[in-house]
C-alpha cells in the first residue's frame, strides 16, 4: 500500500507542477463559459450590414407594413415580372427579392430569393412582418374592430410553474429549463474529463513503456501496484483542477451578481420609482419591459434555489471518479499493449463508442428524463456517468441512482482486475503488433 501511495504521489506532483496544469486551472473556467456565452452573444448581434430587398408583391398586402430599420429596407418594383429581377439580379444593387404570391393569405409562403444566404436576422424581421399582418387581414376578415387595442390587451405571458409532490405530500418547486441546462453540462464535462485524463493515463503508460522506466520501476513494484498509482494519482489531478474550476466559477458568478446584475436590479427599481410604477395605482403600460427584465432577474434566482446543488456536486464527483476510474483502466489495458500512440487507433473504437452513445443518450434524456432510454443508459455502468448525472437535476427516485451507483462501482472492480490481468504482461511487450486475440491470452494466463 505504501507503493502505491508513492506512485500516485509521483504522478500527482509531477504533473500538478507543470505550467500547463496551472494555466489550464485559470483559464478553464474562462474558456467554459466563453465556450457558452460568446455563441449566444454572437447570435443575437445585429447584422449591421444594409440591406437593400426589392418586393414584388401580387398581393398588395405587404405595402407600407413591411418593417425597416437602419440596416435593412424595401424598394417595392411595380408591375415587374420575378423572372426579369432574377436575371438581372446581378447588376442590381438589391441584396434580394422578396416575392409575394397573389394567394398569400392561402399558402403563407412568401418566396426570399438571394445569391448569398441572409442572415437569420434578416429572415425573422420580414417573416414576423408579413406574418402579423396575415394576421391582422384575417381577424378583419371576421369583422372585428378595434383590432389593434384588441390584440395588444389580449397578449398574455404564462408563467407556468412545475411543482413536484412526494408520497409524504411534500411539494417542490423544479425549474425544468435550469435542470436541462445543468444536466447538460455536468454530463458533458464528465465525457471531456473522462476523455482527457483517461488519455493521459494511456500516454503516461507508452511513454515509460517506450523509455525502458518502467523496467526500473516494477523491479521494486508490481505492475498491478504501478497501474493503480498511475490510475489514482491522474484522478487525483483531475479532481484537484475540478475543485479549482467550481471555485474560480463561483468566484466569478459571485463577482457577476454583485456588481452586474444587482446594479442592474438597482437601476431597474429606481426607473420603476421615478415613474410611479410602485405607487398604489399603477400603469399597466408603463415601464413593461424594466418590469420584465426585473422579474426575469428574480426568476433566474429564485431557480436556482429550487436546485438541490449539494446533490448535484456530489454525485457530479462521484460520477466524474467513477466512470474516469472505470475507463481509466481500459485506457491502461491499450497503453500497455502498444508501443506508441499511432497503434491504439485499433482498441480506442470499442472505448469510444459507449461514450459517443452516451452523448446521444443524453439530448434525449434532456427532453424525457424519466423515459425508459434514459433510465436503462442511466443503469448500465458505461454510460451511467454521463446520462445519469444529466438526470440528477431532475430528481430521479433514489432507488435508480444507488443501482447506478453500485454497479458502476462493481463494473469498475471487474475493469481493474482484468485490466491488471493484462496489464503485467503487456506492459513488458516490446516490437510486436497485438491484437484482440493476443490481449485475451494475456487476461488468461495465471499468476
Amino acid at each position: 500500500m505504501n507503493k502505491i501511495f508513492l506512485i500516485i504521489q509521483r504522478e500527482y506532483l509531477t504533473r500538478v507542477k507543470k505550467k500547463s496544469f496551472l494555466i489550464m486551472s485559470i483559464l478553464g473556467p474562462l474558456l467554459f463559459a466563453a465556450f457558452l456565452v460568446v455563441p449566444t452573444w454572437l447570435a443575437s448581434m445585429e447584422d449591421t450590414e444594409h440591406k437593400t430587398i426589392a418586393v414584388i408583391d401580387q398581393s398588395h398586402l405587404t405595402y407600407g407594413v413591411l418593417e425597416e430599420s437602419e440596416y435593412l429596407s424595401f424598394v417595392y418594383l411595380e408591375d415587374v415580372p420575378i423572372d426579369s429581377v432574377k436575371k438581372d439580379f446581378k447588376s442590381s444593387d438589391y441584396q434580394g427579392v422578396l416575392f409575394v404570391p397573389t394567394n398569400i393569405l392561402i399558402s403563407n409562403s412568401p418566396i426570399l430569393y438571394s445569391d448569398k444566404q441572409l442572415s437569420l436576422s434578416t429572415r425573422m424581421q420580414i417573416s414576423n412582418s408579413i406574418k402579423d399582418e396575415i394576421e391582422r387581414q384575417k381577424l378583419k376578415a371576421e369583422n372585428i374592430e378595434n383590432l389593434d387595442e384588441i390584440l395588444k390587451s389580449v397578449e398574455t405571458k404564462i408563467n407556468l410553474r412545475n411543482i413536484t409532490w412526494n408520497d409524504a405530500g411534500e411539494e417542490r418547486e423544479n425549474s425544468t429549463e435550469f435542470a436541462m441546462g445543468i444536466g447538460y453540462i455536468g454530463g458533458l464535462l464528465i465525457y471531456f474529463f473522462i476523455f482527457l485524463f483517461g488519455a493521459m493515463v494511456m500516454r503516461g503508460v507508452i511513454e515509460e513503456k517506450t523509455n525502458r522506466i518502467v523496467e526500473v520501476i516494477i523491479s521494486s513494484v508490481k505492475p498491478f501496484q504501478l497501474m493503480m498509482g498511475k490510475i489514482i494519482g491522474i484522478g487525483l489531478v483531475g479532481l484537484t483542477q475540478f475543485v479549482i474550476w467550481v471555485a474560480f466559477t463561483l468566484i466569478i458568478s459571485t463577482v457577476v451578481q454583485k456588481t452586474i446584475m444587482d446594479d442592474k436590479t438597482s437601476t431597474l427599481m429606481e426607473n420603476m420609482q421615478s415613474r410611479d410604477i410602485l405607487a398604489d395605482t399603477p400603469s399597466i403600460d408603463e415601464n413593461t419591459d424594466s418590469g420584465d427584465n426585473l422579474q426575469f432577474v428574480e426568476e433566474i434566482f429564485s431557480s436556482l434555489h429550487t436546485l438541490n446543488f449539494p446533490l448535484i456536486i456530489g454525485m457530479f464527483i462521484f460520477y466524474f471518479l467513477g466512470g474516469y476510474l472505470l475507463y481509466a483502466s481500459f485506457f491502461a489495458i491499450i497503453g500497455s499493449a502498444v508501443d506508441n500512440e499511432t497503434d491504439t487507433q485499433q482498441f480506442m473504437l470499442p472505448v469510444t463508442i459507449p461514450l459517443i452513445i452516451g452523448i446521444f443518450v443524453m439530448i434525449n434524456t434532456i427532453q424525457n428524463p424519466e423515459g425508459p432510454i434514459a433510465f436503462w443508459f442511466s443503469i448500465i455502468p458505461l454510460t451511467s456517468p454521463i446520462v445519469m448525472m444529466v438526470r440528477i437535476p431532475f430528481n430521479p427516485p433514489v432507488w435508480e441512482i444507488l443501482l447506478s451507483v453500485v454497479i458502476l462501482v462493481l463494473t469498475f472492480i471487474g475493469s481493474v482486475w482484468m485490466a491488471g490481468k493484462i496489464y503485467r504482461t503487456g506492459i513488458l511487450m516490446y516490437g510486436k503488433k497485438v491484437g484482440y486475440k493476443e490481449l485475451w491470452k494475456w487476461f488468461r494466463l495465471k499468476n
